[in-house]
């Protein structure tokens, strides 16, 4: 993955990680957590986001974390905690316990490499991603019944993570072999069964960044044209990505991190929320398919960068933190686009540097985004 738009005279530089936002919410959008401080002494903090007002409590131990410690919640507010403790991965739970902090530890992992996934959709297991020189585990870290346990065993070397169901058993990752990362399924129910996921060109790097289970909306970062490019596609569908030339800003970098939910059998109308990095500072985009506009929003005072979800009525709540109000959460209605009748989406041509069509004979050398091959149910899938 890249957080930057690739300039075309630099196609082969190295390939850098997308932004993680500076706080995790979880499946539901009930908590989220993260790390805060009071001067140099860090500790988990874990917000309430469900109730009329959010509030935080703070989740201090008698030793600070790290400032590489990785936090998560759980459905029942609990709190996460990955820590790197003598060469050991360590995982416990917080929670609060009238005025102190309450720890239950997990156990821990021996890997060089380690970080959690994205909070699991059922909102009580947790699961964290270790890749190795030719494998990648993929380890349940917390809600099994033995502490830690290694669950699957990735062939190649994967990155990114994302959920595509609403169960936590289908896991998309960016698996790197010879060179080249294609997004591949993981089958946590069927022993780690890897099956394709995106295939834009043969030779292209194709990544997922998000997904959403209810309307099948993925959002990809694939280097098909020659450069890194923004697009999307619909999970289960046999149409192919597509790369708005919208999403594609000079000299900033655009990093999807919330989908509108609610949007069954409909995904090109969903709002896709957009994190906007560049020298003049960071804002917020918000995007829908169908309506082929990028609306460009300052972001509120003190937003936690990359954080936020949608309601179902097409609001955006961004928490933030100020000196004034340490735990709060904006809320924005983005403009709305006039939604055509959603087109047929045509065949993806992708360019090369020049602005050439690949191959250059009209036809489209670009497969269709094979996601009806996994195993996925639970969801009507458009055509």
């Amino acid at each position: 993955m890249t957080a930057c738009a690739i300039e075309e005279a630099a196609e082969h530089e190295a390939v850098r990680p997308e932004p993680r936002a500076a706080l995790t919410v979880g499946a539901g959008g009930s908590y989220a957590a993260r790390l805060a401080g009071r001067g140099d002494a860090l500790f988990a903090e874990r917000w309430t986001l469900d109730g009329p007002e959010p509030y935080a409590v703070p989740l201090p131990l008698g030793q600070p974390e790290e400032a590489d410690t990785e936090v998560a919640p759980l459905a029942d507010g609990r709190v996460l905690v990955h820590r790197r403790v003598a060469g050991l991965r360590s995982f416990s739970l917080l929670y609060p316990t009238g005025p102190g902090t309450g720890e239950l530890p997990l156990g821990s992992v021996e890997s060089a490499e380690l970080r959690l996934l994205p909070p699991s959709p059922d909102g009580t297991c947790a699961y964290a991603l270790a890749p190795g020189e030719s494998s990648t585990a993929v380890w349940l870290v917390a809600g099994g019944a033995f502490g830690p346990e290694r669950v699957a065993e990735v062939p190649g070397r994967c990155s990114g993570g994302v959920w595509l169901d609403r169960t936590g058993r289908m896991l998309a990752l960016d698996r790197e072999r010879d060179g080249i990362t294609k997004a591949v399924v993981v089958d946590l129910e069927r022993g780690g069964e890897v099956t394709p996921l995106l295939q834009i060109t043969e030779d292209s790097n194709d990544r997922l960044l998000l997904a959403d289970a209810e309307s099948g909306l993925l959002m990809i970062r694939s280097d098909a044209a020659g450069h890194d490019r923004l697009g999307w596609g619909v999970l289960g569908s046999l149409r192919p990505a597509r790369f708005p030339e919208c999403l594609r800003l000079p000299d900033a970098a655009v990093t999807p991190f919330a989908i509108q939910p609610g949007r069954v059998l409909i995904p090109e109308s969903c709002a896709v929320a957009l994190r906007i990095d560049a020298a003049a500072g960071t804002w917020v985009g918000v995007w829908r398919p169908a309506g082929r506009r990028l609306h460009q929003l300052p972001s509120p005072e003190g937003w936690l960068a990359g954080s936020g979800l949608w309601s179902r009525e097409g609001v955006l709540q961004l928490p933030c933190t100020t000196e004034a109000v340490t735990c709060g959460v904006a809320r924005l209605e983005p403009p709305q686009d006039l939604l055509p009748p959603a087109p047929a989406m045509e065949p993806a041509q992708p360019e090369r540097a020049g602005g050439e069509p690949h191959g250059g004979t009209g036809t489209a050398p670009c497969r269709p985004v094979p996601l009806q091959q996994a195993p996925l149910t639970g969801r009507a899938a458009p055509g």
